[in-house]
């Protein structure tokens, strides 16, 4: 709704700290003129209106309209929260925590905030990954445009070693010192609604940019617990996120380029004052301290920080400056271009896969750059040729070609397994909400994919699990199985409502299993956990008795020459030898200096050419998957040399090697008491090239 014109005025005098009396004099009116625009007594002709516009620095139009004016590049700033007075200080967001720092979990999460945010209608969303290297003057630019001066120096108070959060901003200096260079990760949606909602009271850009677990979602969207959002910060090196927004509401009378950023840094403190940790890019909020605000910004300030968006469709960008992969697995660009292919293919197949009933809800792409020039262009994700079986399953359920007897092997069999509904805690007068039927889908598997598993997912489709299934029949071909459940059986009826809720409470915070969740105890009555359990127990054994009611046909007639073969009887697979290295024995003890003392022993097959391998070694800690960590030595004890990169060569013809590496305190994210080591050894860049 357009704000009254006395509201737009008063909210401007105290933006710009001009006063009534000012204005009058700016505008060639009295005193008392101006005193009426701003109670709203009298309302200006155009002529004054475009003399308003003028004092006030805004476009006329901004004052006709009575929207936000455009905030210069210059009145943009770094502000942070000063710390509380009670001497309370956080080593960080917690919410951070809640995932491993991995460029798949970010993939994840964020495609489903993007799919939880999608427009009614049946345009799917489109969600774009971009990856910007950027060195020399493309980095000195874009470091010019984000205030890096102002914020590196917060980035260095905060960057204390004897903290988790403080390493890992200690380790993002001295890599961006050390290589001169820096990776941008934006994450883009279109189609969805945008950040919208007023800058300070509820709404998505307040539950995104201002607050931590709070996520306001209900009903069919996926996450419940406003962490999803999380994994953008923790994906940075600093901990730094920038946002612009293309409206599906207006606010402040305009839709497009509302740009924020938020930074996440621990407490600590800069020249005597003592800071909270957080801060915020943006304008000065009038009438609050210390406060920044979203600004709507001009289009050559989004191009200067890599945000402008190339279509006008609602939806927000998000920019993840000094992008890694936390798990260690990969650095190089092209590297992390294919591992986030990877990651939103196998999570979000389903999603993109259409039909002549429902239309895709997703088109996923990854796209990366070194100083504006492709490296990898835009790679759009086909779930058919990821994941054919299944998505030809997901497909023929949408066309309604699904069969109930599998006589081809190309063919798609349907069936429902039970989900035994329970009440709500706060409606217990209700009466039972009953079963839900949810639909399964059974498929010949293909050559290339993991047999015989169940992919369970609901609502936007997005794959919560791939669990494998065991006790199946001799001699079955392999399958893929698809259990849709919740709304992602296309049913509008309360039983499909009702499950589609029962089912998101039942999710972890990274929303990859179906469990007796506290969400779920405290939501609904006693018994929930089990029909969870019974829910999935029953899907494997629907599974196990399509497979024997086929294969038990089959015994009787043999049938077509198709439904043999999807039910043939294969001789024992025989055991194939070692093919890549492995870790046989590993010993090791903490030394003085807190690294980890340790002597290696691998084990090689044989082959014509010697292994040229790396060792990576990793800590594994009860918070968190395997974390990387470095080497301070690498020593080659027997069978096995080091090459100019640091890597291992073993002698040719050698079948098992030794050697002895100390870590780098330096790099440990936690410390060495605190941790088990292991050590990867993978094949080696050098020897692929």
């Amino acid at each position: 709704m357009m704000k009254d014109f006395s509201a737009w005025l008063s909210d401007m005098l105290v933006e710009r700290g001009m006063s009534q009396k000012t204005l009058a004099q700016l505008t060639g009116v009295t005193g008392a003129a101006v005193t009426g625009w701003v109670n709203g007594r009298s309302e200006p002709r155009y002529e004054k209106i475009a003399a308003i516009a003028a004092a006030l620095g805004v476009e006329v139009e901004d004052a006709v309209s009575r929207r936000t004016p455009v905030a210069p590049s210059g009145d943009v700033k770094w502000i942070f929260r000063v710390a509380p007075e009670d001497g309370g200080r956080e080593g960080g967001n917690t919410a951070t925590f809640a995932f491993s720092p991995s460029l798949e979990v970010l993939a994840r999460e964020a495609t489903q905030n993007s799919l939880d945010e999608q427009l009614p209608g049946s345009e799917p969303v489109v969600a774009r990954h971009t990856l910007h290297e950027l060195t020399g003057h493309h980095l000195r630019d874009f470091m010019d445009a984000l205030g890096w001066e102002s914020i590196e120096e917060h980035i260095n108070a905060a960057a204390d070693v004897r903290q988790k959060v403080g390493r890992v901003l200690r380790d993002g200096l001295q890599e961006l010192e050390r290589t001169q260079r820096l990776i941008l990760l934006r994450v883009d949606d279109f189609n969805a609604t945008g950040l919208t909602g007023p800058e300070f009271d509820d709404g998505r850009f307040a539950r995104v940019v201002r607050r931590t677990l709070d996520s306001g979602k209900a009903g069919a969207q996926g996450g419940s617990f406003g962490l999803g959002k999380a994994a953008l910060w923790a994906a940075s090196r600093f901990g730094l996120v920038l946002v612009n927004s293309t409206l599906s509401e207006p606010e402040g009378g305009r839709t497009e380029r509302r740009m924020a950023g938020r930074l996440e840094l621990p407490w600590h403190t800069l020249d005597g004052v003592e800071y909270a940790g957080p801060g915020w890019f943006g304008t000065a909020a009038p009438g609050r301290q210390n406060t920044a605000q979203s600004w709507w910004g001009e289009k050559r300030a989004a191009e200067s920080l890599y945000l402008e968006r190339n279509d006008s469709a609602p939806g927000t960008s998000f920019l993840v400056v000094g992008a890694y992969d936390g798990s260690g697995e990969t650095e190089d660009l092209e590297d992390m271009h294919d591992r986030l292919v990877k990651s939103l293919a196998r999570n979000f197949w389903a999603s993109m896969v259409g039909g002549m009933q429902e239309g895709a809800k997703l088109r996923a792409s990854v796209a990366a750059f070194r100083n504006g020039e492709p490296v990898k262009t835009e790679e759009v994700i086909d779930p058919h040729v990821h994941e054919p079986a299944r998505s030809r399953a997901v497909q023929a359920f949408l066309d309604g070609d699904t069969v109930e007897e599998l006589t081809d092997r190309n063919q798609v069999l349907q069936t429902t397994v039970p989900l035994e509904l329970r009440r709500r805690k706060d409606d217990m007068t209700s009466e039972d909400p009953g079963v839900h039927e949810a639909v399964l889908l059974l498929t010949p598997s293909g050559e290339d994919e993991q047999p015989d598993c169940i992919a369970y997912m609901r609502a936007t489709r997005m794959v919560v699990k791939y669990k494998r299934v065991g006790d199946l029949p001799l001699g079955h071909r392999p399958f893929q199985a698809v259990l849709l459940a919740g709304a992602a059986t296309r049913s509008l009826a309360p039983d499909a409502v009702a499950a589609e809720q029962f089912l998101r409470t039942a999710e972890p915070p990274d929303h990859n299993d179906w469990l007796g969740t506290e969400d779920l105890t405290a939501t609904y009555e006693r018994g929930a956990r089990q029909k969870i359990m019974d829910f999935k127990k029953t899907a494997e054994q629907k599974v196990r008795e399509v497979l024997r009611g086929q294969q038990d046909e089959a015994s009787q007639d043999e049938g077509p020459e198709v439904l043999r073969d999807l039910l043939r009887l294969d001789p024992p697979k025989v055991t194939r030898s070692q093919g890549f290295p492995i870790v046989k024995a590993i010993e090791g003890a903490i030394d003085d200096t807190g690294a980890w003392d340790v002597t290696v022993t691998v084990k090689l097959p044989k082959r014509d050419e010697p292994w040229v391998l790396a060792a990576v070694p990793r800590f594994l800690t009860r918070s968190a998957g395997p974390l990387s960590v470095g080497w301070s030595k690498l020593f080659p004890l027997d069978g096995c040399a080091l090459t100019p990169h640091g890597n291992l060569a073993f002698r040719d013809g050698a079948t098992q090697g030794k050697f002895r590496g100390i870590t780098d305190a330096s790099s440990h994210p936690v410390s060495a008491a605190m941790s088990q080591v292991m050590v990867d050894v993978r094949r080696a860049k050098e020897e692929l090239s």
